[in-house]
């Protein structure tokens, strides 16, 4: 065929033709490159066959008779049968799956229907990529589709495979034959704590765009394949293109994750087998080593950790700084891979170090740690009982030894202090007055000690980073729980209230002896709890009266239960917690005791049986169930709900558990919390619902501009903002609302007018700068608005004061910069609380803002750093011809000045309802690898198409800016940078789908927010 004869001639008509006919014929992604393999797809037979039947130069004139069908008047294809391929001389056609390509399907291996393994047989010969994805592989399952994998195999294809080593029933033989015979690449998840990855899924893709896909209960085996009673849906991207794309992206999302590492049987043989044995429950003969020769890479909560401690030390030059994450979740290796970081910053020296503990195993533990991070097997030396270090370079010490020790060396490089709450003690205070080091890390899973100090203080009340409970739970680090809000019928709103919260002693008198309410409570156990008589439960009472009432009342009932309070001898306190371990007790009441530093994995169920105001408290409760143990699937939370007075917070607690802002939280309590991280659940009667309900509502009655002003009254002068919100314990979303801001809050309580007219439009404009998160654009911003208060005349070539000015006034009442800025002048308070804000707006700082890349570092932008949509385009001088800033409400935006294109990316598209056909179109599927539409507008062809996929060669810019969703709970969300992006591959057409290749890898925690990934 003469060259671009597809592109140029038979694409465009055949397109226009079928367009005409049926919307069902339409032809998409005709890639001239693919021609001889695929002509068309909606060509009839007879065309095909003659195709085939004649030579090179008598298909053109067979083509053009067709195009002539085509341009007629008449529906010359209505009841023609379809041409489905075109394949070059040489090589068989391949048989055809009994369900058409474009029809989806059922399959359950049922009599006188297609079997599933040869339907699989059929798909992949006519396949050009073929993706599965399933928990195991067995071999004999790899045998069935031998043939087929064999014809890949001489086709050229390479399959890719991501299996598990899930109750060690994969087949290693499995996987070498993949790889070995079959050229497959295998990718495979070590299963360890826990199983998440239950997918039996295939995916075949075409060239043509005739995709399709099985997704069911059948793995890679030979009875899941022929006679297993199996269910499998069978997908047609003709009919279910967004389940299609949904499962390419999740897959690519799948395959890149550090979690499943490619299987290479040179390499891997004795690491498979010996997890496959783990995990069957088998005994390994092998012998574990410390090192495992690779490279030790973070988990993504663990990669938030160190971004934290970066930013701390790079864009606030905080040297000394606090973790806190539940036990389990891996500090000691977060502290070891940031050792590592900070020996790479050195130029690969090695800095001194002294990592503190209170126990030797804790001790050895770590060193173990460090020498696989760092790939040394001789790094460290021990301190601790008889053991005495050498060298005194890399210490591992305990507390007590340094404590009596007075020779060692008072000044380190780093100092990592492991389980920092017992920092107050008298030796962890001596330690930290004597020894100096130039970087200090705390790590704890509880900073709030039993005593009530918090040792977050020793970090000038920061902490760099916290795990939030729904951050393990989606990472599968804790135990899943199911929570049960249940009223109990407890009228508290005439009790006693004082500092915040109901008097103790009045409750204890409300529930110590309450029959009916323990009655109720083990009605509730009964319903909830699968055998009450195998359970292992911590209840937390309101007194000591309450607990042991609580321990006699279910001991009475068949329940054996005992109460642990702060005056239970320490031998006892030990011997009745292993009562409850070894389940000779099925419940230990206590008081405020388990709130912190006990961990019985264990426990399956948890009682709260006091009303707890704090949500710090709430969430410690709750955590002394959350420790994964075996066989334990689930925790089960019973909270009994009284009527409560108004301001009782009860809706605090589901913040701290599901991270919901409280404007989420009312609309997820109408639909039951669809949303909720890993396994667990939410469910509140209908009496606790409304109970919930009533609470945010007086929460938000509590934030009104008035109550602010009452607020900021109380604390007598005025203070700044940002001391204004350490002193009320708020945050700057409860200053910006649509009726207020502080300089409204501030007009109120001093009795002064509140802001009217124009004035008022531009101090509601500061609602999306509260969002601010860049030193830079801090100290700019600042300066800018002094400047402007000091009668200071500014140009458009100060770009940030362009910036500023754009965003303030983005349609300007004079294209003459000078004076647009000389009119916001007369506006002195807009400056003075703009001035504020930023100082206030420290405390958004997450991430590391870096400038931009190439012929784009001069601009005032910077990447992860977050920005209205109206920055961005003044930034990229994206102006009208009279220099005024424009508008754009589209998804794109190209500047000429700068030869760049910024894409505006919302994660998800409506965050009240789940909609396949969006949902996928935008996607990180790495922290460096971007899938993202384009317009459905745009084609390959167009002048916007060929500057997309031309980005490399022509060397234009490409920025992608992504935000979770439109709103936020207060106004327009903003975006996130993330930066320059280079372009990878594409596929489609009107629209396109492009992968970019981002130059800085994403933020882990946006990365977590954005990920369609479930494991």
């Amino acid at each position: 065929m003469p060259e671009g004869l597809y592109e140029s001639v038979i694409t465009p008509r055949l397109q226009k033709r079928l367009d005409a006919t049926s919307g069902s014929r339409r032809i998409v992604d005709l890639d001239p490159t693919l021609a001889p393999e695929i002509l068309g797809r909606h060509i009839g037979d007879a065309v095909r066959r003659h195709l085939e039947s004649v030579n090179q130069e008598k298909r053109l004139e067979v083509v053009e008779r067709f195009l002539d069908v085509l341009d007629s008047d008449g529906d010359d294809l209505a009841g023609g049968s379809v041409l489905q391929s075109i394949y070059p001389a040489g090589r068989t056609e391949p048989r055809r799956p009994s369900t058409p390509l474009s029809e989806g399907a059922l399959l359950t291996n049922a009599r006188d229907e297609p079997g599933l393994g040869n339907e699989l047989a059929l798909e992949m010969e006519s396949a050009d990529e073929v993706d599965l994805l399933c928990a195991f592989v067995k071999f004999t399952g790899v045998t069935v589709l031998a043939p087929q994998f064999e014809l890949l195999t001489e086709r050229g294809i390479t399959p890719r495979v991501l299996t598990t080593t899930y109750m060690g029933a994969t087949d290693r033989r499995a996987l070498d034959v993949l790889v070995k015979d079959y050229g497959a690449q295998v990718k495979v998840r070590f299963e360890k704590a826990s199983t998440r990855l239950h997918a039996k899924a295939w995916l075949f893709r075409r060239h043509s765009g005739f995709d399709t896909a099985y997704v069911g209960s059948s793995n890679l085996s030979r009875s899941a394949l022929v006679d297993g009673l199996e269910w499998n849906v069978r997908l047609s991207s003709v009919v279910h293109a967004a389940q299609i794309a949904k499962f390419r992206t999740v897959f690519d999302s799948y395959w890149n994750m550090a979690d499943f590492e490619l299987y290479d049987p040179e390499r891997d043989t004795e690491k498979l087998d010996r997890a496959l044995e783990e995990a069957g429950g088998r005994k390994s003969n092998s012998v574990l080593v410390t090192l495992s020769g690779l490279e030790v890479r973070p988990f993504g909560h663990q990669q938030l950790m160190l971004d934290a401690l970066a930013t701390e030390r790079e864009v606030f030059d905080h040297h000394r700084n606090l973790l806190v994450a539940a036990t389990g979740t891996g500090k000691t290796v977060v502290a070891a891979l940031d050792y590592r970081a900070l020996s790479e910053q050195a130029g690969g020296k090695l800095p001194s170090l002294l990592f503190v503990a209170h126990r030797k195993e804790i001790l050895v533990q770590a060193i173990r740690t460090y020498r696989a991070v760092l790939g040394d097997g001789s790094f460290g030396e021990l301190f601790v009982g008889g053991e005495r270090p050498r060298h005194w370079k890399h210490v591992f010490a305990s507390v007590q030894s340094l404590d009596r020790d007075e020779h060692a060396p008072d000044e380190w490089d780093v100092l990592v202090i492991d389980e920092f709450h017992h920092a107050e003690a008298a030796s962890y205070r001596r330690l930290l007055s004597r020894f100096d080091a130039s970087e200090v890390l705390g790590l704890t899973a509880t900073p709030e000690r039993a005593d009530g100090v918090d040792v977050r203080k020793l970090f000038d009340g920061r902490t760099a980073y916290e795990l939030r409970l729904w951050d393990a739970l989606e990472q599968d680090l804790l135990c899943p729980f199911h929570y049960y809000g249940i009223s109990d019928n407890t009228d508290l709103r005439d009790v006693e209230w004082t500092a915040g919260q109901y008097s103790p002693g009045a409750l204890s008198a409300l529930y110590t002896g309450n029959d009916a309410r323990t009655l109720l409570i083990l009605k509730a156990l009964r319903e909830k709890v699968l055998d009450p008589s195998r359970m292992r439960a911590l209840g937390f009472c309101v007194s000591v009266e309450h607990a042991q009432y609580m321990a006699e009342a279910f001991t009475a009932r068949g329940l054996p239960s005992a109460a642990i309070v702060g005056t239970t001898d320490l031998d006892e306190r030990r011997a009745v917690v292993e009562r409850l371990k070894s389940g000779e007790l099925r419940c230990v009441f206590t008081v405020d005791v388990f709130n912190e530093g006990v961990d019985i994995p264990s426990v399956d169920v948890v009682l709260m049986l006091r009303p707890t105001a704090s949500s710090t408290i709430f969430i410690q409760q709750l955590g002394r169930g959350l420790r994964r143990s075996p066989g334990k699937a689930v925790l089960t939370v019973l909270d009994f709900v009284g009527q409560h007075r108004a301001d009782f917070d009860l809706a605090g607690r589901f913040h701290a558990m599901t991270g919901l802002s409280r404007r989420r939280l009312e609309s997820d309590l109408e639909v039951g919390f669809p949303s909720l991280p890993g396994a667990s659940r939410i469910v509140l009667d209908e009496v606790s619902r409304d109970e919930v309900i009533r609470s945010i509502k007086e929460a938000v009655k509590a934030n009104t501009k008035n109550a602010l002003a009452r607020d900021l009254r109380s604390l007598g002068a005025v203070p700044m903002l940002a001391e204004f919100l350490n002193e009320t314990n708020r945050d700057l979303d409860d200053i910006y609302r649509a009726d207020r801001s502080w300089t409204t809050i501030v007009s109120i309580a001093t009795g002064k007018p509140e802001p009217e007219g124009q004035e008022k439009k531009l101090l509601k404009r500061l609602q999306r700068l509260r969002t601010v998160d860049d030193l830079d654009r801090i100290r700019e911003y600042t300066r800018v608005s002094e400047g402007i208060l000091a009668g200071q005349a500014f140009a458009r070539d100060d770009v940030w004061a362009s910036m500023l000015v754009d965003y303030l006034l983005p349609s300007q009442s004079t294209p003459d910069f000078t004076q647009t800025v000389a009119e916001l002048a007369e506006y002195p308070r807009l400056f003075e609380e703009l001035v504020q804000l930023m100082e206030a707006s420290t405390r958004n700082i997450r991430h590391v803002p870096l400038p931009l890349d190439g012929d784009l570092a001069d601009l005032p932008l910077r990447s992860h750093a977050s920005y209205s949509r109206e920055e961005l385009l003044s930034a990229l001088d994206w102006r009208g011809k009279d220099g005024r800033p424009q508008g754009s409400r589209e998804g794109v935006a190209w500047s000429e000045a700068h030869q760049t294109d910024i894409f505006f990316i919302n994660l998800h598209k409506d965050e009240r309802v789940f909609s396949p056909s969006t949902m996928y179109r935008d996607v990180p599927v790495s922290p460096t690898l971007f899938d993202w539409e384009s317009q459905s507008s745009t084609s390959q062809s167009s002048a916007t198409g060929r500057r997309y996929l031309s980005q490399r060669e022509s060397g234009t810019n490409v920025l992608l800016a992504v935000r979770n969703s439109p709103k936020d709970d207060v106004a327009t969300a903003p975006f996130m940078l993330l930066g320059n992006a280079d372009y990878v591959s594409h596929s489609g057409e009107r629209p396109i789908q492009i992968r970019w290749e981002l130059r800085r890898p994403m933020p882990a925690d946006v990365l977590a927010q954005a990920s369609v990934l479930g494991i």
